[in-house]
This record gives structure tokens, sequence and C-alpha cells, in this order.
């Protein structure tokens, strides 16, 4: 944690990440610097900034909710970011509802994830929830099922990714499919998950099961979509916020949804500590909780940082390639593809896991019987992650 808050305080050091990070944090005001740094800096450069980080209304929120700023040069230039955000986050929730109401009437549950969630249920302002799709979680059986009802409602299966085609069969076999509706002028990016991770590298038996997260799911009043409940959330949005490395686009603001769900949902520590030790995602997780805490402020119990602390050594690498690859400018490329292998291998808590991981298996089925087999599927499954992993 020294090693992360070290990191932070050297960001802090540069007056503009000083502002984004006092303006990301969930329930802080901005404070006297940042107002100083808004009156010293043109309009222009920190607009251009915020977006280059993809937090403009963010920041746009921040400012227009400070009396202090109610004179600021350019304040109308953040109005009008925060209000294209307002619209089309309003495009986004409504699509979202209608969604919901769709699938219910079908008695499909669907359980809006990360950012979607957030916006939806969690926190009070969705327009500084800038999100670039919509994420949500239904159980497996009825898939093709919804996939029907989302081609009925206008919605075109396709992809955003470069190496995995806009194929039904082998989407849903990876945990979910992509889908695009043009919506009042809006690009509306669905993605429709029964895995609520789809990581390519946790194993199976460590990913919470979809339809037990969805089963234990909470009510939002006056919508069909529902909440993961506020432990079940702080786990994922942890293991997705590690999904990307904690650096890769979206970057810097990946680290607001553990922030927000700490800040509004009041997740349960001991149950959230015992869960992360029991599915052994003791590294990956303390990362996202670590950095949250470094980064904005989070109020994470001190204790539960020192039970999921990983050993010193691997504490330190990964500080130190972290501090490397810069948790912002989220659209650099951060890792090239052995770099992408490295880092991720340093977030298992085992050198088993690890190796149950590579042969595409679980630990039980480690042993010299089961070798053949978890050799033919381990080389298959390297030969997939050094041709057509995309590391950036």
């Amino acid at each position: 944690m020294k090693l992360l808050t070290k990191l932070a305080d050297q960001y802090r050091q540069d007056p503009l990440r000083a502002l984004a990070l006092n303006a990301m944090a969930a329930q802080t005001p901005l404070n006297e610097r940042s107002v100083q740094t808004l009156r010293a800096t043109s309009p222009e450069k920190v607009i251009e900034f915020a977006k280059r980080n993809e937090i403009g209304p963010i920041i746009a929120k921040a400012i227009l909710d400070h009396p202090a700023c109610d004179d600021l040069a350019g304040r109308d230039l953040w109005q009008e970011i925060y209000d294209a955000s307002h619209r089309r986050m309003t495009i986004l929730m409504d699509t979202l509802d209608r969604v919901a109401n769709k699938f219910a009437e079908a008695d499909i549950p669907l359980v809006g994830l990360k950012n979607a969630g957030i916006a939806r249920g969690i926190y009070p302002d969705p327009a500084a929830c800038p999100m670039g799709d919509l994420d949500v979680l239904i159980p497996r059986k009825p898939f093709l099922e919804a996939h029907a009802l989302l081609l009925e409602m206008g919605f075109v299966l396709e992809t955003r990714s470069t190496v995995e085609p806009a194929e039904l069969q082998a989407a849903f076999e990876g945990g979910g499919t992509e889908y695009r509706k043009e919506v009042d002028g809006e690009t509306v990016w669905f993605e429709l998950q029964w895995r609520p991770v789809a990581g390519r590298w946790i194993r199976a038996e460590q990913e919470p099961s979809g339809d037990d997260l969805i089963a234990d799911a909470v009510t939002i009043e006056d919508s069909n979509v529902l909440l993961l409940e506020p432990t079940a959330n702080l786990l994922q949005v942890s293991l997705h916020t590690a999904k990307h490395t904690y650096v890769r686009a979206p970057g810097l603001r990946l680290h607001t949804d553990v922030d927000r769900i700490v800040a509004y949902a009041d997740p349960d520590w001991e149950k959230f500590v015992a869960w992360v030790k029991r599915i052994e995602v003791i590294t990956a997780v303390y990362f996202s909780l670590a950095l949250s805490k470094a980064l904005l402020g989070t109020d994470i119990p001190d204790w539960v940082l020192r039970e999921l602390q990983p050993p010193r050594w691997k504490r330190e690498l990964i500080a130190r390639w972290l501090q490397k690859a810069d948790i912002f400018e989220p659209n650099e490329k951060k890792f090239n593809r052995a770099e992408m292998i490295g880092f991720h291998t340093l977030l298992y808590d085992d050198a088993a896991g690890f190796t149950a991981s590579v042969f595409d298996t679980d630990k039980d089925h480690l042993t010299l019987q089961e070798l053949p087999q978890n050799l033919r599927r381990g080389a298959s499954r390297v030969a997939d992650l050094l041709t057509r992993y995309d590391s950036n």
C-alpha cells in the first residue's frame, strides 16, 4: 500500500492529475488547489486533458457543483460537456430500462453490471458516469431467447474486438455477445453476458456463478433492472478492473467503480474478504481496492487490505509495473503481448492456480494421469493467447 500511495503522490505533483483525482472521488468536493489549477490553466488545456483521459463529465460535474467555480473562465464549456453526457446517459438508461422491460415480459431477469448498474441504481448523477456501453448479466439458460428479443428490438449482433468475430455461438460460449443500435443520434453498444467477469485469465471455478449472483440481486425502485447485491457488486467490479490490468482503457475511470460502490452501497467487508480468499483472487482484488484507496481516498478498512495483501515482493513488482505503465492516458499502449502475459501471471495467488489456468483446467485435475489431456489443452490455450489476444 505504501508504494501505491507513493505512486498516487507522484501523480498529484502534476496539477492536472491532482485535479482529476480530486474530481473523481465520490464524496469529496474540489479542494482549494484544484480550484486554483482551474483558474491558472486555460479551459481548453484542462478540457483536452479530461477528454484524453475519458473523464470530462466527471470533472464537469465537480466544477458545476462547486460555488467557487461559478465565475470560472470556460464554465460554459464545462456545462456543454455535462449536458452532452446527460443527454447520452439519458438515452442509455432509457435503453437499459426498455430492454429490461422486454426481458421481464419473457421472465428473463436482467442485472446491470459495472457502470450500467452504478449509473442506474447507485450513483446519484448518471451524467457523471460516462461509459462506452451497457453491460448486463442474465441467466445462461434463456440466453438465446434474450438474443432473439434484442434483434426484435432493432439491435444488431456486432463486435468491437479486433480478434473475435461477431458469431453467435462462439460469443455465447465465451460468455456473452455484443450488439449495436443507433438511438436518437447516439451509438448504443449493448453487452449481453451470462458470465459476470468473462476474463480470459480467470479460471472457471474462480468466477462467481452468474445464476447465483442473479438469484441474490436486489431491485431498483421503478425499474425492472436489477443490481448485484453490494458485496457481490464490489467483487465483480474489482475483478473487472483487474481484467483491464488496472490501466488499460478506460483505465483511470475504472477506479471510480470501486470508489462509488464503497461510498454508496455499503458492502459487507467480512463476507467480501472470505469470498475473495475462497475463490483465490486475493492479489487481483487487493490491487483494485488499494489503488482506489490510494488514488481516490476510498474508505476501505485497513484491516481488509492487511487481510488481502499478497507477499511483499509481489506488491513491489506489480506497483513498479503499474508506475511504468501509467494509470493515466488510457488509450496509450500499456503492454506488449509478452508483458501482458507476465503481468497477468503475477495476479495469480499461487503457482498451482497459474498452472491450472495455462492448462485450461482446475487445480483438482493437475495430476499425472491427466497430464496428456492437460498438455493438449494447454498448447491450444497458449497458442490462442499468443496469436489472438489483444493487449491494447
